[in-house]
């Protein structure tokens, strides 16, 4: 057997090493990029830090991700929730004459993102409008920063979870930066109860 013939497995032998190195390296990098994301998913859907103490009632994400519900801008350019990803969402749901009640979330929404101080830019506020009547301007000017979407009331029935015996107008909604709802407060709510779940949840997520 020549030296070239005992070489050869010794080289593919050496070759198969520094690929398995290669692979293992691979995989320690993208384990320390994606930690962050995997420790705040599981601190806030598993863990649920001090879950006892919220006062929003907090919704199982595998169940309620984002729908197609058929949404545009007032305008009526494409424009849907899944534009928002990466971010928090506060979602509130009327019609477009928009009652006192409808104005009083829109009040409280925009509270709250204040009231969050440097970490506000990492939420949105989107009403969804659930029929073809304009908007008063004047809304649109005072609550500049709250996005408007049309959508097809049926398929947000359809999606949005309710308390019993009301409907989704009664609440305010938390969609999360992976694009699932999850959270609901309660019909006529405790601002600043809602601003601590608020609170917790954005301490407790790296995502966002």
């Amino acid at each position: 057997m020549t030296n070239l013939d005992v070489s050869r497995p010794a080289a593919a032998a050496d070759d198969e090493k520094r690929r398995r190195r290669g692979r293992w390296k691979m995989l320690l990098v993208v384990l320390v990029c994606a930690a962050p994301m995997i420790a705040s998913y599981f601190t806030y859907y598993v863990i649920k830090p001090e879950s006892r103490n919220n006062y929003g009632t907090l919704i199982d994400p595998r169940q309620y991700p984002i729908p197609d519900l058929g949404s545009s801008a007032l305008d009526g350019d494409r424009a849907g929730l899944e534009d928002y990803k990466g971010k928090w969402i506060m979602l509130q749901v009327d019609s477009a004459d928009c009652a006192a009640a409808c104005r009083n979330k829109l009040f409280t929404m925009r509270q709250l993102r204040l009231m969050q101080g440097k970490d506000m830019e990492r939420i949105e506020r989107v009403w969804l409008v659930t029929d073809k009547a304009p908007v008063e301007t004047m809304l649109i000017r005072e609550y500049d920063g709250t996005d408007m979407l049309r959508v097809d009331a049926a398929r947000l029935k359809a999606w949005l979870p309710v308390e019993a015996g009301g409907a989704a107008e009664d609440h305010i909604y938390l969609i999360d930066p992976l694009g699932n709802l999850m959270m609901r407060f309660p019909k006529d709510p405790d601002p600043g109860k809602m601003k601590k779940d608020i609170s917790k949840l954005l301490r407790a997520s790296a995502i966002g």
